[in-house]
């Protein structure tokens, strides 16, 4: 049985654990000695160690055969600290893992499709030349370079660039009810969403059928302006539709990490997904997921 070892483990991790337990002899990187109990008693054996601190990775050096990487980068540049301006975690990882007496056969990455910048709404696939436009995007960026760096010393590496991700407990419903504003249809941007438990799907999907050095935009067939989304989410779970401003307004009134978000329309491209990793989507359209969202709700409270 292969060794696969998760790292970052959050809510798309513990998505994605169900599906591989039988499959895989299971490893899960955690730095809160508290999150052993969950993972062991999940049918996981956890590694304690901290993606920012080099000198606790030495275990993972030919650990295991597969490697699904779900951790983001720093939250800020740590140029400062490390002297290097990217993802110094991935930087890390990759380091320990070239340390052991073999490499890992293949590496899933999540990524973001924040990588291409703002596309003017135009319909892109995975061949759009990356522009990223805020540090957060260019940490990711770098993320992949140094993936596909180390997938040239034989590793098959899949990258997968995520939109905006959701789920029953992933909903804008506190923006609602604080009634934050969105843009009007005329300045309105496109978003892309993926149901969390689509993007756990397509993570165990590009272990399987995931091509070497290649990357998948893993988003749903929906094609919805950003305040559309949110009045569909308002319109299900009975909540006021948020004011619409002008882009100037918003600029004058929304903080710079909600204008980041408003700054950026695209149109991504799912055929590569479907197509080399055969996926085929529970939820294709948000709002097959938000109705599915509003069950599960009710279900949790019955």
């Amino acid at each position: 049985m292969q060794k696969l070892l998760i790292v970052g483990c959050g809510d798309i991790a513990r998505r994605i654990l169900p599906r591989l337990l039988g499959h895989y002899r299971i490893f899960a990187l955690v730095r809160d000695p508290q999150q052993c109990a969950f993972w062991r008693e999940n049918g996981a054996r956890p590694v304690l160690a901290d993606l920012d601190r080099p000198d606790s990775l030495q275990r993972i050096a030919g650990l295991a055969d597969i490697i699904v990487h779900l951790a983001p980068p720093p939250a800020a540049d740590r140029r400062s600290i490390t002297g290097h301006q990217g993802d110094i975690r991935t930087r890390w990882l990759l380091a320990a893992l070239a340390r052991g007496r073999s490499l890992p056969q293949r590496i899933v990455y999540i990524s973001t499709s924040g990588v291409y910048g703002d596309c003017a709404g135009a319909l892109i696939d995975e061949t759009r030349a990356l522009r990223p436009a805020t540090a957060r995007a260019c940490r990711r960026v770098d993320a992949e370079r140094q993936l596909r760096a180390f997938g040239r010393r034989g590793v098959v590496v899949s990258i997968l660039r995520a939109p905006g991700i959701y789920a029953a407990d992933r909903l804008p419903l506190d923006r609602l009810r604080q009634g934050t504003p969105a843009l009007r249809a005329v300045d309105d941007v496109y978003s892309n969403h993926i149901h969390a438990d689509d993007l756990a799907m397509m993570t165990c999907a590009a272990m399987r059928y995931g091509r070497s050095n290649r990357t998948y935009n893993a988003t749903d067939d929906s094609q919805i302006r950003m305040a559309d989304y949110f009045d569909l989410v308002a319109d299900r779970f009975h909540l006021p539709r948020v004011p619409r401003l002008s882009r100037h307004e918003a600029e004058q009134r929304l903080s710079p990490l909600q204008l980041s978000f408003m700054n950026e329309s695209r149109r991504l491209l799912n055929q590569r997904v479907k197509k080399e990793l055969r996926v085929r989507l529970r939820y294709p359209r948000v709002d097959d997921g938000i109705a599915a969202a509003l069950t599960e709700r009710k279900d949790r409270c019955s």
